[in-house]
Parts: C-alpha cells; structure tokens; sequence
C-alpha cells in the first residue's frame, strides 16, 4: 500500500485484520468518481440499510443486479435505439451504460429490489448469526 501513512499503530490492539490494509488500499484506489447514476445510502433502522439509485429511462430488464462473496454490483445497460428517426433539440437525461460496485460488510444480505418512479431500491439487511454474536466467557 502506498498511502503515505503507516498502518501499524491500528495493529497493535487487534487480531485478524489482516485484510483491513486491503481494503482501505482498494477503498482508497477506487474510482467511482463520475457520479452516474446518483445514488442515496439509507439507514432504516440497526442492521437494516437501502440504497436508492436514480435510473431514469431503464426498465427492469435493464437492470442486473449481483451479489457475490461481500460484493453488490448494479448494472445497467440499455438497447441501443435508432436515432436515425428523431431529431434531438435537447438531450439532458442521461442514457448509458453504467456499474457501480459496492462494498458489504460482513453478514449483510439483499432482501431484494424494486423498480418504481425511475428510482431503484435495493434492500439490505445485516443478520448476524448466533455464533457470531457476542457471548459471556465464564471464569474457571
């Protein structure tokens, strides 16, 4: 990693975070800086999140959505439309192709999607599995 700053004093007081240098070097090597489509990342409530995307002009066949290992992919891709037909006097909604790639934590899960008004919900949630959960160590 090549971020100008030592990582060490995180270390010091930690177990098994052996990844974390990865994914702050990824996090901050990551260039989703075009802003498309504009996206709002919602809090519900503890453990349950949405992101809401504006994708004005894609249907839900134009939409794909993956999850794999801690990995959420949105993408979208419209036909291509024949223009030879129309005469553009102002072309401001944008019309291409896009992936935007987020993040999970640990334990988090997509309940599902939704496509309404141009706006894409997509509904997580953080289930924590009892072994997982802190417990009390009793002393011997």
């Amino acid at each position: 990693m090549n971020t100008g700053f030592s990582l060490a004093p995180l270390f010091r007081h930690s177990v098994g975070f052996d990844r974390f240098d990865e994914l702050l070097d990824a996090a901050l090597r990551a260039d989703q800086g075009n802003g498309y489509p504009p996206y709002d990342i919602i809090r519900e409530s503890d453990g349950r999140y949405r992101i809401v995307m504006a994708v004005a002009g894609f249907s839900r066949a134009d939409l794909d959505i993956t999850v794999q290992e801690n990995e959420l992919k949105i993408r979208g891709n419209l036909p291509n439309q024949d223009d030879a037909e129309r005469t553009w006097l102002h072309r401001g909604i944008a019309r291409r192709a896009f992936e935007r790639t987020f993040k999970l934590a640990d334990h988090v899960e997509v309940d599902g999607a939704d496509l309404n008004d141009g706006l894409l919900t997509v509904s997580l949630n953080r289930v924590v599995p009892e072994e997982k959960k802190p417990r009390v160590i009793p002393v011997s």
